[in-house]
């Protein structure tokens, strides 16, 4: 039997006066793969800032239940504690913070909640380099600031890393392939996939099929209006890139 790991339900949401989220269902099951597809401006990224807490999104009604857990009454902090990860469109760059002092604090401030010891700096150092050696990201990139001069490629690549350090149990991969020639599209989609083990759960969302080539989803789902208007395989995705999306956009 598959356990729900997350549970949205009749939701809406609004970002300052404008309705953006208009009653999303969706249940993703513990090792499930879910891609979220739909033209510009459906709402998919508000989703996923709902999802993580992202101040200035005003959820107005509905629920949403991880681990079956009350999501909404998590803060943002609490909520990647729980195991919510987010591979954001537009990594942030962070002048002066070294990328392995920032994912140090949170490899140990996740460990800490969930009762385990803190990794020490040789301890940390030893596992970080072991996981960017599978990814592929190199040793010097890790030395410098967070994302502070990274291209397009590197930063999706530092994020999989984040990914396969941080653990979490469920990832939100905000167009992953925004950006990305061919080739950095395959290291990163071969990042996505090594840490697909069956009971990490992902909510892969993107305009294109061509990321769904390489990280093949268990479901395809239709945004548009605020909404899911049809779910289906990944011979779903296939249908969408030979017809677009016009039979699901409104007239305005």
């Amino acid at each position: 039997m598959k356990t729900p790991l997350l549970e949205i339900e009749d939701l809406h949401a609004r970002v300052q006066d404008k309705e953006i989220i208009k009653g999303f269902n969706l249940i993703i099951n513990e090792g499930e793969v879910h891609a979220l597809m739909g033209p510009n401006g459906a709402g998919k990224s508000t989703l996923s800032n709902v999802l993580c807490g992202k101040d200035g999104y005003e959820v107005t009604s509905g629920t949403i239940r991880f681990k079956g857990k009350d999501l909404l009454s998590l803060e943002p902090e609490e909520r990647a504690r729980e195991g919510i990860f987010l591979a954001m469109q537009y990594p942030v760059e962070i002048p002066g913070v070294p990328t392995s002092t920032f994912l140090k604090h949170a490899v140990n401030s996740i460990r800490k909640h969930q009762n385990l010891p803190e990794l020490d700096t040789m301890e940390f150092i030893k596992m970080m380099r072991e996981e960017g050696r599978k990814l592929g990201v190199d040793a010097d990139m890790i030395k410098r600031p967070l994302n502070v001069g990274f291209s397009g490629g590197e930063k999706k690549r530092l994020e999989t890393l984040q990914m396969s350090i941080l653990k979490p149990s469920f990832a939100i991969l905000d167009e992953a392939d925004s950006g990305l020639d061919i080739d950095a599209l395959k290291v990163v989609s071969e990042g996505i996939n090594s840490l697909r083990d069956g009971q990490r759960s992902m909510l892969v969302i993107t305009h294109y099929q061509r990321l769904l080539n390489y990280v093949v989803p268990d479901y395809v789902h239709v945004y548009a209006d605020g909404k899911i208007v049809k779910s289906g395989d990944k011979n779903l995705a296939l249908e969408l890139e030979e017809k677009g999306y016009a039979e699901f956009v409104k007239e305005k």
